[in-house]
């Protein structure tokens, strides 16, 4: 018999059908864990029970979840279009992970942390041979904070200095070094932060402030950035030490940056003695159309960091440097001793998730599938004049809603009303009201994602715009 879905406050019931083949695909329906639930309970304890971190709660209350979908308590079932927190590359329950979860559940979990095992080395020779030589040695740990910690740390042992220059519109996490170099949000409330942290002027070619133009009146990034690194050097007491940048800016409004800014960024750092640091926790692993973005930007960094997408969902970091780095680092006793560090079964999560990668011609299908993607998004453009911009790399696109094209005034209330029409409709697309969000819609589905369900997906986003007020329709 099948489970159902029960909602005691509507009188709803749902069946939800199990997969009928002993190993579904990753887009069958799930077998549902949590069949009968009373949500207005579970909102009751939600309200009393959970800290408020820093997000509003969704109302829904989700039980499963399978492929490109998530199911919730009152039976529907919700299109996810940006990887649960823009990590399940390839879809929620891939069986092939499951699998591999199950197998080193049971025989190879978590060891001490000086111990040695084979998914790490295998993940560790696996993730090297993928990117560029200079990048070969590696060490993995849980969350995108943590790595970008560590690699913070990492170039301060190795250059003997101790600022840190991040970018405007940034997100690096929220541990002590990475939200010192983060400057989007979380800043407030307490206190000093980590002296000798600096900031770049935001790369946004939509919402430049005309200070820095072209003679043809376009975004001249590189007078701005060179601005930037004067106000740096004005501000350094002389001890910079790296720079860390993401290359696309994700919580900023899915920003990429610039053609040559990378490379711009990497000769900056090379002039003052400073390494290079590339936070890729949502653009790695093939979502921008090519394993790590910064292949396609003609500079390597010293340091990279990946997150997110690596462990699919499961907690899972790495940071990657070079052979000379980690000599040095060795000799000077870095230190990043922790509990999860280099632990068996999310590496062999990673490690299987980067030969699905590979196996399955992942990257370029991102590729291909991004140019549809973006294709969709530009036609609603050409339709709804709230849409100021669509942007983004891949299967990584932002669309950021206005109230006023020529103005570019951000459109909070109709971003919002669009946001939640979308989710009525089946769509999630990641949308924060706040204003250092800017009223942008976040979109980054698993990189498996069909034709079809980019079809569901955008014709879903314009039933939601063209039923929405305010939203400007064109023709």
């Amino acid at each position: 018999m099948s489970p159902t879905l029960q909602d005691n406050d509507s009188n709803m019931t749902v069946v939800v059908k199990n997969g009928s083949s002993p190993k579904p695909d990753a887009h069958s329906p799930p077998i549902i864990l949590y069949p009968s639930v009373n949500q207005a309970n579970l909102n009751l304890k939600t309200s009393q029970y959970l800290f408020n971190f820093g997000t509003k709660f969704s109302r829904d209350i989700i039980v499963g979840s399978r492929g490109l979908y998530i199911y919730t308590s009152t039976g529907r079932k919700v299109l996810d279009w940006t990887s649960g927190q823009m990590s399940c590359l390839l879809g929620h329950g891939h069986p092939e992970i499951v699998s591999v979860i199950a197998q080193h559940a049971a025989s190879l979990d978590h060891l001490f942390s000086g111990m040695v095992s084979p998914p790490v080395l295998n993940l560790a020779e696996r993730l090297c041979s993928l990117l560029p030589s200079s990048l070969s040695k590696a060490f993995f740990l849980s969350t995108g904070g943590e790595s970008n910690e560590a690699a913070i740390k990492m170039a301060k042992v190795y250059t003997g200095k101790f600022e840190i220059v991040g970018v405007g519109g940034s997100w690096h996490g929220v541990t002590a070094q990475a939200l010192g170099a983060q400057y989007h949000f979380g800043r407030k409330g307490q206190g000093p932060l980590m002296p000798g942290m600096h900031m770049l002027p935001p790369p946004n070619a939509y919402r430049n402030t005309g200070l820095f133009l072209t003679k043809e009146g376009g975004y001249d990034w590189e007078r701005e950035l060179d601005y930037g690194w004067q106000m740096v050097d004005h501000a350094s007491c002389g001890s910079l030490a790296a720079c860390i940048v993401e290359c696309v800016q994700s919580s900023a409004g899915m920003h990429v940056l610039p053609e040559g800014y990378l490379t711009a960024l990497k000769k900056h750092c090379e002039r003052r003695g400073m390494l290079l640091i590339v936070d890729e926790a949502q653009t790695g692993i093939g979502r921008c159309g090519s394993i790590a973005a910064f292949q396609e930007m003609d500079a390597t960094p010293d340091i990279l960091t990946l997150s997110k997408t690596l462990g699919n969902g499961l907690p899972l970091s790495a940071v990657v440097t070079s052979d000379e780095i980690a000599r040095v680092c060795e000799e000077r006793d870095y230190c990043f001793y922790t509990t999860h560090v280099n632990d068996p079964l999310p590496a062999a999560v990673g490690d299987k998730v980067l030969e699905i990668v590979v196996r399955d011609g992942l990257v370029e299908h991102s590729r291909r599938m991004g140019e549809v993607l973006h294709a969709g998004l530009k036609k609603l453009q050409s339709r709804y004049g709230c849409i100021g911009d669509v942007r983004g790399r891949g299967l990584m696109a932002g669309v950021e809603i206005v109230e006023c094209k020529e103005a570019k005034t951000p459109g909070l209330e109709v971003a919002r009303r669009v946001g939640d029409r979308a989710y009525e409709l089946g769509l999630w697309a990641n949308l924060s009201t706040h204003p250092s969000f800017g009223g942008s819609f976040r979109i980054a589905p698993p990189i498996t994602i069909t034709k079809e369900e980019l079809d569901e997906g955008l014709e879903i986003l314009e039933e939601a715009f063209k039923s929405t007020e305010g939203t400007m329709p064109l023709y």
